[in-house]
């Protein structure tokens, strides 16, 4: 029994400390600004790719200096502006080639941000310190007089859009539509996904285990709890291969949205990945977020030139 009785000691002790450890560096674990074998510096600019492009520097309300780049498809461009907020891993720089695709589709403006710590911005990464930080960009798009401030898309991956529908929903008045994509229900949700055995300990009430960790977690990212309350037009985008988020994610954010907001649509991708949807999705991944911003985020003056005609004679 002495031996027994050793090894449940040193099996809990193992498990404590495992968990302490988890507690202490879970910033670490959920945010990863600097990708293995890279720096934090940007690998490359938007003029490499011949991006019309301006550097904005934030201030988040807790005075964290922050860097952006706002992209455009042509100087005086008034088409929707999109809010693009990244996955997790690397800066905003590894979605440059995505952002030149989503330009030249949509004709829209693109507003990349990098939260606190990652890229050029200053400080380090928490939920507390991203909301404010995404916060910062809408207010800055919301104050510009050489966009159509009526015409704001909040576009959330991942991560991303964990900060998005937050954004969403604490801004009804200056987002126009949100779009999420391969985004997960909660970090709580997501450690069970990461290390299964923590499954027992945190997560949400409504799976099994007594949850008894869930307090430590400084950040949660509950989007299950906030996609209910974004009051503005919704599109989901799954992809069904996702290594990373399971896809029955997406769908529990979509039924939690639906039931209190008619507005919202469902896309699924059946050989998208976490990072890859909107490269194997092809031309129907970005047909479907032109006709979602024609129906929702229209052109306010039908008198006016439209985008692609302005885009033309540009070109």
């Amino acid at each position: 029994m002495g031996y027994v009785n050793w090894l449940m000691y040193a099996a809990g002790g193992i498990a404590v400390a495992g968990m302490a450890l988890l507690v202490a560096f879970q910033e670490k674990l959920v945010y990863v600004p600097v990708l293995p074998g890279l720096t934090k510096a940007y690998p490359i600019t938007p003029s490499r790719l011949r991006l019309l492009y301006e550097d904005v520097w934030l201030r988040s309300s807790d005075g964290v200096r922050l860097h952006a780049w706002f992209i455009k498809v042509f100087p005086d461009c008034r088409g929707p502006t999109i809010l693009f907020f990244q996955e997790n891993a690397g800066n905003i720089a590894h979605r440059l080639e995505m952002v030149r695709i989503m330009i030249q589709k949509l004709q829209c403006n693109v507003f990349m941000l990098s939260y606190r710590g990652y890229g050029a911005s200053d400080g380090y990464p928490s939920q507390h310190g991203i909301t404010k930080d995404a916060q910062a960009a809408l207010d800055h798009l919301s104050q510009r007089s050489d966009i159509d401030t009526s015409r704001i898309l909040v576009f959330g991956r991942s991560l991303g859009g964990a900060v998005g529908s937050m954004l969403a929903k604490n801004n009804p008045d200056k987002v126009a539509a949100l779009v999420l994509e391969n985004t997960f229900t909660s970090i709580l949700d997501m450690a069970g996904v990461l290390l299964p055995f923590l499954k027992w300990f945190i997560g949400r009430s409504s799976s099994k285990g007594p949850k008894i960790l869930n307090f430590l977690v400084r950040s949660p990212w509950s989007t299950i709890d906030i996609i209910g309350q974004v009051k503005q037009p919704i599109l989901f985008f799954s992809g069904l291969q996702d290594e990373m988020v399971p896809p029955s994610h997406m769908q529990l954010l979509y039924a939690k949205a639906a039931a209190h907001n008619k507005k919202c649509i469902f896309v699924e991708f059946p050989n998208g990945m976490h990072m890859d949807t909107w490269l194997s999705g092809g031309d129907h991944y970005w047909r479907t977020i032109q006709q979602f911003l024609e129906e929702h985020v229209p052109e306010k003056d039908e008198k006016e030139p439209s985008q692609r005609d302005k885009v033309k004679s540009y070109l």
